[in-house]
């Protein structure tokens, strides 16, 4: 969620969203988009006592991960352990332009990234780090404090490429299975990239690297569009020129959800069969919209 619900304050946004009945909350880490990530998560935690907390994703490219495990670390461990970490090798071009942070090369913020969780968990566990790599050095560190539970909390790593996919696929817990957004900006190519007949490549990829653990895994689906309407087709219609695709196309891309509630709750069974999903993440300004389809999932 990037900003409070209209007319609220964050807090009593974030206590719906929890009286709502949703799993997660999770904020978003571009310079254009609503609130502080670790401010936000922070006063979350705070004001609720059963909803979980999460990024997706803090960029690596912002912040150093010795600063950055000592915040989450304190932020899973204030909340009782209900903080997921999401991380991402950075992707929006607008953050980089206009905070004048060099944007490198795909592969140097890859290789950036796969540093980056590495130190973060190391400084998760008990024994002080040292870790010299190509981006970092850490030298004798121990990580305080220690986050409430033992390793620390779970791993989200998202993307669309190969190279991410198989890496989340041997180290994170949830493994977001996403568009490429090869421009920099959500596009015709990264809606072309959600169809179906992709998703099936970037499954097969993530399962192929997690072998024996993939049935550990959680899949998880940030959706691009969400809409609770009675006349699917007739909404789908509408983006059919974004995604160049016909309409049924578009209703089968499980990176948007759209339908009547029991039409929304037939897709989610039908994607978690077909990919393995069952982590799907809706807009923040959709918390309201989609409360039917979250108590008829959950049995509320």
């Amino acid at each position: 969620m990037q900003h409070p619900l209209d007319g609220m304050s964050w807090a009593d946004s974030v206590r719906e969203v929890e009286a709502l009945g949703y799993s997660t909350l999770f904020v978003p880490d571009h310079f254009d988009e609503g609130l502080g990530p670790i401010a936000a998560l922070a006063t979350a935690a705070a004001v609720t006592t059963t909803l979980n907390i999460g990024s997706l994703v803090l960029d690596c490219d912002f912040r150093h991960p010795a600063v950055l495990a000592r915040e989450l670390a304190t932020i899973d461990l204030l909340s009782g352990g209900r903080l997921e970490v999401g991380l991402g090798a950075g992707w929006k071009t607008l953050d980089y332009e206009r905070s004048g942070i060099r944007m490198e090369s795909p592969k140097v913020r890859v290789d950036r990234m796969i540093e980056h969780v590495a130190v973060i968990k190391a400084l998760f566990a008990d024994e002080p780090v040292t870790f010299h790599g190509e981006h970092y050095r850490i030298t004798d560190l121990d990580g305080t404090p220690k986050p409430h539970r033992a390793g620390g909390p779970p791993f989200i790593l998202a993307g669309g490429g190969k190279r991410v996919l198989r890496f989340a696929a041997t180290t994170a817990d949830i493994v977001g299975v996403n568009a490429s957004i090869h421009s920099g900006e959500i596009d015709t190519a990264a809606a072309r990239d959600a169809m179906p007949s992709s998703i099936d490549q970037k499954v097969a990829w993530v399962r192929e690297a997690a072998g024996d653990r993939f049935d550990d895994l959680e899949l998880n689906a940030w959706l691009s569009v969400a809409e609770v309407v009675e006349d699917s087709i007739g909404f789908a219609d509408m983006l059919a020129g974004l995604f160049e695709s016909p309409a049924q196309d578009v209703l089968d891309c499980p990176l948007t959800l759209i339908g009547s509630v029991p039409e929304i709750i037939e897709r989610l069974h039908a994607r978690r069969e077909r990919w393995g999903y069952s982590y799907t993440v809706i807009p923040g300004d959709k918390v309201r919209d989609f409360a039917p389809v979250v108590a008829s999932a959950t049995g509320g």
